[in-house]
């Protein structure tokens, strides 16, 4: 797999802000994620070193030291739960268990449906607000039971 012709040019303009063409790593490897289906599969780590005039090994490491990025195939919903001071004080631990039971999505990984992936987050700057939680982009904070059984039923329109 080559990198699709539309990405190339959008990492030519990329790196033409930057000082360094590998400066423009990082976002680079946003927006594979973004477009090539939620992950970074090893041949498109290969395609971006090729870019990058990299070594495979570097784009691994810098893929695999960022939380942000997948190395697999995501769920069709992707949940993510702070368990920092602030919200695991809050009870963030019974709000990741719940969505374990709720989704049958394990801690780190996918549900066997392929619709939910859970992953515990680091800061996500609610503090105030914890327990939060992200699904697919949208913040819930101040979470109960309750309110975590209805985030799900309503953003997925009911669970099976």
């Amino acid at each position: 797999m080559a990198l699709p012709e539309a990405l190339v040019r959008e990492f030519e303009e990329l790196v033409s802000h930057y000082p360094q063409r590998r400066a423009a790593l990082i976002p680079a490897l946003h927006r594979c994620q973004e477009e090539l289906g939620g992950w970074i599969s090893p041949q498109a780590m290969e395609d971006v070193a090729g870019f990058f005039e990299l070594q495979p090994v570097e784009v691994y490491g810098v893929v695999t030291f960022y939380p942000m990025f997948r190395l697999q195939p995501p769920g069709e919903h992707v949940i993510g739960v702070c368990h920092n001071v602030s919200c695991m004080l809050r009870g963030a631990e019974d709000v990741i268990a719940q969505l374990c039971e709720l989704t049958g999505a394990p801690v780190g990984g996918t549900s066997k449906n392929k619709r939910f992936s859970l992953a515990r987050l680091e800061c996500q700057g609610a503090c105030a607000n914890g327990p939060m939680l992200d699904m697919d982009g949208v913040y819930h904070e101040d979470l109960t039971a309750a309110r975590v059984s209805e985030i799900v039923a309503e953003i997925t329109g009911g669970l099976e």
